[in-house]
């Protein structure tokens, strides 16, 4: 026999070559496969791409995602708008810019039907002033003024005289926007006498030139507010017109009164999260009362699905407040511990139900040095420290689950238990200095050690290429030396276009990580429901 025919087989084959025709090389010189357009479009909109990657820049993951979502546009631009709809109306994504930015691009450069179908879906992805300001930003780099554009922003000002009213104290300018640059580049109608007096008011104009029409009670307080001489007096103002932060005087912001009102009436999750820091700092957790509203808050799935509060925004809060100071300024302050246990649960709430599968299940972490490089949508975590989050998910609710961490020729268990705190099981991979990425050691590991896995998931940006056979061959010598059809997911913890799922493979999947449902999809697949 020939010796140097062995190694040119087709069931080993280094992942520096292409072990069969489908195969596309990746960003750090190995074979994998390229995903579709539709799921790298997924991906965009849930990861993004600010910060972009160990291998490719911020400016180059945006320009291929750009591409992504032309080339979706071109194939069935309907679609493409109702993908942007999923993922931002039901709160799968960290952060709702890349979905603007999708919906932007489809409303300039799809063709009739689509931009019709983007003008009547705006109200549904952008859901506050904040994003309709991001949403003409976008737009404007690659369109003028015309009628879609007239009519999609028209379409967005819709709205009951009230929440006219609210988004109009609440939210009144970005980017170089306000309502009132808006309103007069759009022209949208006033349903009624009284929403064409906020018009009137957000315009400038006197009220007695709205005869008939009265404006709701906030703005008089937000009017108010602005003229108050005092935090007492604020605090009774937000009490009477439930007026956001955004409508105080800023030197009233530093009186716990005025936060203790604001929770009280109803201060909405997100601005809640933002500003735990602050509320501690200042002394308004030293009543046990004002500190309730907010532990209760942060223990009601329903308040925190309603409020489409991301499980990034919570990760990153939790992180945040646990260690005492910010990521940015100088400001510091001393955590309260059933805050930080709040936080906690409160991750987890965020995610879709999951439900065990009683799976035997193997959660291996990529900890190679491409996965500490970038972030996970603009957050300052990267994706390797994010992984840890996602599999805390699945360790959460399973029995039957060890947890690893990979990188170059090492595979280690981790010691992730259920009851580990967010900040501390995150900190567990911060600081590891393992080189290269091979995909194929979670498989070989198995089968070395014996372990019987029902079911692997694996947590990676696909950047492979250190292994001597590709991890789908070593996932095929597992279940046939194991006897057990083992299904593996893939997690996409970066929004690249590569993945070591074989696409022929019904046993193996590709998740995109952070993205809200993927966790109880996940078991769904590894109990044989899909």
């Amino acid at each position: 026999m020939s010796d140097y025919l062995l190694s040119h087989g087709t069931r080993k084959t280094p992942q520096t070559e292409p072990m069969r025709s489908d195969q596309t090389e990746n960003s750090a010189g190995g074979f994998v496969w390229a995903i579709d357009k539709w799921s790298r479009l997924n991906r965009f909109l849930i990861l993004g791409s600010e910060g972009g990657s160990y291998y490719a820049s911020e400016r180059q993951l945006t320009k291929q995602n750009v591409t992504c979502i032309r080339e979706c546009l071109t194939e069935d631009g309907v679609r493409l708008v109702n993908v942007v709809v999923d993922v931002s109306k039901n709160g799968r994504a960290p952060k709702n810019d890349p979905a603007l930015y999708a919906l932007a691009t489809a409303i300039s450069l799809g063709d009739r039907k689509t931009k019709s179908a983007a003008a009547e879906a705006l109200p549904d992805v952008a859901r506050i002033a904040t994003h309709i300001y991001h949403f003409v930003a976008y737009a404007e780099t690659m369109r003028g003024w015309g009628r879609t554009m007239r009519w999609a922003v028209s379409n967005w000002y819709e709205k009951n005289p009230e929440q006219l009213a609210y988004q109009a104290v609440k939210y009144r300018q970005r980017d170089g926007w306000s309502h009132r640059d808006l309103l007069r580049l759009a022209h949208p109608d006033a349903r009624g006498a009284d929403a064409a007096a906020v018009f009137g008011w957000i315009g400038g104009h006197e009220s007695r030139d709205y005869p008939g029409g009265q404006r709701p009670p906030i703005i008089e307080g937000f009017e108010r507010a602005q003229a108050s001489a005092s935090a007492k007096e604020t605090a009774e103002l937000v009490r009477e017109y439930r007026l956001p932060r955004e409508a105080l005087l800023t030197e009233h912001l530093n009186d716990p009164q005025v936060w203790s009102a604001m929770l009280e009436t109803g201060m909405p999750m997100h601005a809640m999260v933002r500003n735990l820091a602050t509320m501690t700092r200042i002394g308004a957790f030293d009543s046990n009362e004002v500190k309730s509203i907010v532990i209760d808050a942060l223990g009601s799935q329903e308040a925190i699905k309603r409020s489409r509060l991301h499980p990034l925004a919570l990760l990153v809060a939790q992180r945040t407040y646990a260690s005492g100071r910010g990521f940015r300024g100088s400001n510091t302050w001393t955590p309260k511990p059933d805050v930080i246990d709040a936080l906690d649960e409160s991750f987890y709430l965020a995610f879709d139900n999951v439900e065990a599968t009683g799976k035997n299940t193997l959660l291996a972490l990529d900890v190679s040095p491409s996965m500490a490089g970038g972030q996970v949508a603009g957050s300052p975590l990267s994706p390797r420290e994010a992984s840890v989050a996602m599999a805390l998910v699945t360790l959460h609710v399973e029995k039957n689950v060890e947890v690893v961490a990979f990188a170059g020729h090492t595979i280690e268990p981790l010691g992730l238990s259920r009851r580990q705190r967010l900040d501390d099981a995150v900190r567990s991979v911060s600081n590891l200095r393992w080189s290269s990425t091979d995909c194929s050691l979670p498989f070989a590991w198995a089968l070395a050690e014996k372990k019987r896995y029902e079911s692997f998931a694996v947590y990676t940006d696909s950047e492979t290429f250190a292994g001597r056979f590709h991890p789908k061959q070593a996932l095929d010598a597992y279940r046939q030396m194991m006897g057990v059809q083992s299904r593996s997911a893939v997690v996409a913890m970066v929004s690249n276009g590569f993945s070591i799922a074989d696409p022929n493979d019904a046993g193996m999947i590709d998740f995109v990580g952070l993205d809200t449902s993927a966790p109880a999809v996940m078991n769904d697949f590894f109990a044989g429901r899909i």
